[in-house]
């Protein structure tokens, strides 16, 4: 028996650097190999019914996301500016 490729990742928690589907938090829900490659289903963590699945090596690239729920101050942005 091999070796599972990216054992930490169910239940693991992200940080997408720009919004995706109009969110930032997501949790990895789900999981599936796909021959050599590791799929990843990630759920938003302010609204599961955004749900999509990536390629589990995507999260590595810090310019895309980062481990953890990140706020954009300990992102290094600066706050959305609020005025209308």
């Amino acid at each position: 028996m091999s070796k599972q490729k990216h054992p930490f990742l169910l239940g693991s928690k992200w940080t997408a650097k720009e919004p995706t589907f109009g969110w930032r938090h997501f949790e990895v829900a789900s999981r599936k190999n796909e021959g050599s490659l590791v799929f990843a289903e990630l759920v938003s963590s302010c609204d599961p019914s955004v749900r999509f699945w990536l390629n589990a090596k995507t999260l590595r690239d810090k310019n895309l996301w980062l481990p953890g729920w990140k706020s954009l101050a300990e992102q290094g942005r600066p706050a959305r500016d609020t005025k209308m």
